[in-house]
């Protein structure tokens, strides 16, 4: 029996409490949860070079970058980052070794005035298929991303959000473009995982665009490779300046 299914026995629902309620441990695996280094952590230069991504630097860690591949846990670090990392400002995921808990800049949703109805049109520019096993599950019984209304679409003409995964390629810049320029304004671009905020495993590679950011103007920032769906749903929620636990009627 599947571990969503066990819980919603014991616990006599099927979908989660989220964002009414706090994620539970059972909803979040691990590696859901950015890295963060414990007090006394060492490593230094060795660390940095062993670090498939770069995400971490001599004194700092890079979230945007980081694929939870557990090669820093030996040397000190453990998986004890926020369940709700997304951010409108991309080096707020740029933090100091051993920092307090990930604070996200404070900016103006572009989404306010629709936060109770968003529909979201999503674009795959090139991935691995992980963020997009995540994202739909948001349309799933145990999710249910409709009952906080919000919709999945077929057309960007439909759309308030833009949700994009994976590395942009050259093939996929113009109809990113295109369904960017489609989507009806007010509307919000949310960048889902390490592919499309900093390149992911595939940074460097000379056949890429440079960055999502360079093709589309990006609002809100989803770390994790993957990130889980209850990180993509922060994010939406985020873009939509709804908090988490507000109640929604």
């Amino acid at each position: 029996m599947s571990t969503w299914l066990e819980a919603s026995v014991r616990r006599g629902i099927l979908t989660t409490r989220y964002p009414a309620s706090a994620a539970t441990a059972d909803e979040v695996p691990a590696t859901g949860r950015g890295p963060r280094a414990r007090p006394g952590a060492s490593g230094g230069a060795a660390l940095a070079d062993a670090c498939p991504v770069g995400a971490i630097g001599p004194e700092t860690l890079d979230q945007g970058r980081c694929i939870r591949c557990a090669r820093c846990l030996p040397r000190g670090f453990d998986f004890s980052g926020p369940v709700e990392a997304s951010t409108t400002d991309r080096a707020a995921l740029l933090e100091p070794r051993a920092a307090p808990p990930l604070r996200t800049a404070d900016s103006e949703a572009p989404l306010r005035p629709f936060s109770r109805s968003l529909h979201v049109f999503l674009v795959d520019v090139g991935s691995c298929n992980a963020c997009n096993l995540e994202v739909l599950a948001l349309a799933n019984p145990y999710y249910d991303s409709q009952r906080l209304g919000i919709f999945f679409t077929n057309s960007p003409r439909h759309a308030d959000v833009l949700l994009v995964v994976g590395v942009p390629t050259p093939e996929m810049a113009e109809p990113l473009r295109r369904a960017f320029e489609a989507l009806p304004g007010p509307k919000a671009v949310v960048a889902v995982g390490a592919c499309p905020i900093s390149g992911g495993v595939f940074r460097g590679n000379p056949d890429l665009t440079p960055s999502l950011a360079d093709l589309v103007p990006v609002d809100v920032f989803v770390p994790g490779c993957p990130p889980t769906p209850l990180g993509v749903l922060d994010g939406i929620l985020r873009a939509a300046g709804r908090a988490r636990r507000e109640a929604v009627p």
